[in-house]
């Protein structure tokens, strides 16, 4: 398995991404899982992705996006391919996309939103905790990404603070990823002969 950030040479996967979204959306009974190509492609060129190959096979993919100056850091879209899963895959990608979130902004709160059980629990393990949507970031961009869900009515009508959806956090900004990294600096000691 080969777990790597994303880059621009990976567009040409993007057709098949939006492929499993749209199954997995019809799957799951909601619309939120559809994803714009232009969108997936953005995050590629900016290595804001996290891809993953199992052999030379696409297995998976999740991506980053950043709201309030930084502030908030959502990891969002986790796909894997309906023939790896159960493989403990989707929980690497999501490892390794936290890792990047962590590390690209480690002064934000990392956020999601789901209906998942399997994703409430790789966050939980992760160190995320629920929270009430009011706790996550208010930007009118990341919620309108809420829209084609059928359940966004449900979301509109209590004013954005609750839905279906479980939200969660990860807020434990001095934890490893928020250290300096340290140079470090090798004293050879002069061999006296």
């Amino acid at each position: 398995m080969i777990l790597r950030v994303a880059n621009a040479a990976d567009e040409q996967y993007v057709d098949t991404l939006c492929q499993w979204y749209e199954e997995s959306a019809r799957q799951r009974g909601v619309g939120i899982a559809k994803r714009d190509p232009n969108y997936l492609k953005k995050k590629m060129g900016r290595g804001d992705a996290i891809i993953a190959f199992v052999g030379e096979q696409l297995a998976g993919f999740c991506y980053i996006e950043t709201f309030e100056d930084n502030k908030f850091v959502v990891n969002s879209g986790l796909i894997v391919n309906t023939e790896l899963r159960q493989e403990g895959l989707g929980r690497a990608i999501k490892q390794r996309v936290f890792e990047l979130s962590r590390t690209k902004y480690p002064q934000a709160k990392i956020f999601g939103i789901t209906t998942s059980a399997a994703v409430m629990k790789i966050n939980t393990e992760l160190g995320y905790r629920p929270v009430t949507f009011p706790e996550l970031t208010q930007s009118d961009d990341f919620w309108k990404g809420c829209s084609a869900c059928k359940n966004y009515p449900i979301l509109q009508e209590n004013q954005r603070k609750m839905c279906l959806c479980t939200g969660m956090v990860y807020d434990k900004l001095n934890d490893q990823y928020s250290q300096p990294a340290q140079e470090s600096i090798d004293i050879i000691e002069p061999i006296n002969r």
